[in-house]
């Protein structure tokens, strides 16, 4: 029988895996590639995510990454905006190509019948890479080129076949920019990189293990993956849940003690540990998922204490001052209000450096 993994010990293995557990120092472009992708549907959120993990980190070293086109804000997982490494990229998109094909299908296809989708793909392509453009000015091009159809989904047939950057100043810190595309290719060059799903697992239980199969599709956005890690399983460790679900790692993946101490860790929007599995309980509650989770995709920002998702924060700033207001989903101690004071203090100065700051426990 497989080893039997506590929820505990599964919370500790993600943290010590996200560098949650103890900032680390390393590199910038050493820790976006480790964390194989930052979610990234809003600028901020892989700025507040790197702040919890990397000793020292300042905004413009993540900011130069973009610009210098080593890292890149574009569409992958789930088909949502990740910023990860260039390298990763040309790994990873050609992998994905099924998902945004299904997205498309299922929202966009039947919006635009008897329409020649290589067409406007093709001439998608042209259009971005004359200039980059925001969804809604590619879609009134094309609607020009293919009269009588939907601009939007127009754009979308662009989104799903062409693989889009999100080019500057989007995504740079302290900048303001509508989210403007145009291709990998022309942004980042012709790169040639052996893409295989093999890889892209190991590469996710790295940093997400011990996790199960459905586990893997969650995060990727992908079906069918059982067969690869089926290939893989002679050369990884097998453990089980407390509900008895497979779990799968690479044999030497840190797996600390359950009893190791986690820090109050302030999460940003969209962070990446709480949209990884299909079985969440390792971080959140159900409960507590229903109020981070809206209705409309926005995932809020989170206060982990013990290593779980404890409430929720945000930032109100009028006037020159800036209080992050804190809601508990339940009562803190006194030392978790002290550690969430303290924390809080530090992200307003990073968040907001010339204000005046506050932190108000709910």
């Amino acid at each position: 029988m497989a080893p039997v993994l506590s929820r505990q010990t599964l919370n500790r293995a993600l943290l010590s895996r996200q560098l949650l557990l103890a900032r680390a120092d390393i590199s910038v472009h050493d820790a976006v590639a480790h964390l194989y992708g930052l979610q990234a549907q809003a600028p901020n959120p892989p700025y507040v995510a790197l702040w919890n993990r990397l000793d020292g980190f300042a905004p413009g070293e993540l900011s130069e990454l973009i610009v210098d086109r080593r890292a890149v804000r574009i569409a992958l997982m789930r088909g949502t905006i990740h910023l990860v490494t260039a390298d990763d990229y040309r790994r990873l998109r050609p992998l994905l190509g099924p998902v945004f094909e299904r997205g498309f299908a299922t929202t966009y296809g039947r919006r635009l019948p008897g329409l020649d989708f290589d067409a406007v793909a093709a001439y998608g392509r042209t259009l971005v890479e004359e200039q980059p453009r925001t969804f809604a000015e590619l879609g009134v091009v094309l609607a020009e080129r293919f009269p009588g159809h939907d601009p939007e989904a127009l754009a979308q047939v662009v989104r799903a076949r062409v693989p889009l950057v999100q080019v500057p100043p989007r995504g740079l810190w302290g900048s303001s920019g509508q989210a403007a595309h145009t291709s990998a290719e022309s942004w980042l060059g012709e790169g040639s990189v052996v893409a295989a799903l093999d890889d892209m697992v190991l590469r996710y239980l790295a940093v997400y293990g011990p996790a199960s199969v459905k586990d893997v599709q969650a995060w990727s956005g992908l079906t069918r993956l059982k067969e690869v890690v089926e290939r893989l399983r002679p050369g990884l460790a097998v453990f089980r849940d407390e509900h008895g679900v497979e779990l799968f790692d690479l044999p030497d993946a840190p797996r600390p003690e359950p009893g190791v101490p986690a820090p109050v860790r302030l999460l940003g929007e969209f962070d990446n540990i709480l949209l990884s599995y299909a079985d969440r309980t390792r971080i959140i509650s159900e409960e507590h998922r229903r109020r981070v989770f809206t209705v409309n995709g926005i995932i809020r920002s989170t206060v982990l204490i013990g290593g779980f998702v404890a409430g929720m924060w945000r930032v109100e700033r009028t006037r020159g001052q800036a209080v992050l207001a804190v809601e508990p989903f339940t009562a803190f101690t006194a030392a978790d209000r002290d550690a969430v004071t303290r924390q809080g203090a530090r992200l307003l100065a990073f968040t907001d450096p010339d204000a005046a700051h506050d932190v108000r426990i709910g």
